[in-house]
């Protein structure tokens, strides 16, 4: 068996109601870490193309996930943030540090994707609505996917210095953004932008015992899979969708002392 020598850490999650953050929250609150996971209830998406059961987590808290890490043993609480308020990384650094002490992990997980475009299309391959590129949309992709997590991590390093630690983590969601992201063109542009930040942190911040990385997850079902998308993903390299724990697997082992050498890397799964 690995020591992952992560017991006793304390960890934030974002967008951990579901998916990948939870999935995580669970994979390191196995490894005895004390997590904070936060959420934030989202309209429905009303989509043919999302199932109904998408809607439904997308709308629920992270409770249920909170209640299986209590229930195997494991230290959890959960909190609604809205990470398009400049406020909420302060405020979430101080709940954490409330309830468990010091965040030694963080894992910018939340994303407020959405679908937009600079071509007339009205739907994309996988038969998603989509709609033109506009203040708005810009606006709210990279609020969540760049500026939260931008902050987060500059919370989380200044915090970090201020008490003199010397062992922390910093690990990051993206996606194909850095070669252009036809029929998503601000989520793949705010993913690039997030990549950028966080191998900036792997710079600044490894004199102080900080490592800090990126996952690139294959296409993985957090509920929003159909038959177009798992076409799609029998023509990449291991031809399955992936589960969310799989990928929870590479973010644990980024967080662990395994991963003690390993900064300032995207990590692309298929």
């Amino acid at each position: 068996m690995i020591d992952t020598r992560l017991a006793g850490k304390v960890a934030l999650v974002t967008g951990a109601n579901h998916g990948i953050g939870a999935a995580t929250a669970r994979a390191l609150a196995a490894e005895d870490v004390a997590v904070l996971l936060t959420y934030k209830r989202l309209e429905p998406l009303r989509e043919p193309a999302h199932p109904e059961a998408y809607d439904r987590v997308r709308a629920g808290t992270a409770d249920e996930v909170v209640r299986q890490i209590r229930a195997a043993g494991g230290a959890a609480e959960a909190v609604e943030a809205d990470l398009t308020d400049p406020a909420a990384p302060e405020a979430l650094f101080d709940h954490a540090e409330k309830a468990f002490g010091p965040v030694e992990i963080l894992v910018n997980n939340a994303s407020g994707w959405l679908s937009d475009t600079f071509a007339p299309d009205e739907h994309d391959r996988f038969g998603r609505s989509l709609r033109m590129l506009g203040a708005e949309t810009h606006a709210r992709q990279f609020a969540v996917d760049v500026r939260a997590p931008a902050l987060l991590i500059a919370e989380f390093a200044r915090r970090h210095v201020t008490r003199g630690a010397t062992w922390g983590r910093v690990i990051g969601l993206t996606s194909a953004g850095r070669a252009g992201f036809p029929s998503e063109v601000s989520y793949g542009a705010a993913k690039a932008a997030q990549e950028s930040y966080t191998l900036s942190a792997a710079h600044e911040l490894g004199r102080y015992g900080i490592t800090a990385n990126m996952v690139h997850p294959p296409v993985t079902d957090t509920g929003w899979v159909n038959d177009e998308v798992t076409a799609f993903a029998a023509t990449l390299p291991l031809g399955t969708v992936a589960d969310p724990d799989e990928v929870a697997e590479v973010i644990l082992f980024l967080a662990s002392h395994q991963g003690r050498r390993v900064t300032g890397q995207v990590v692309t799964m298929y």
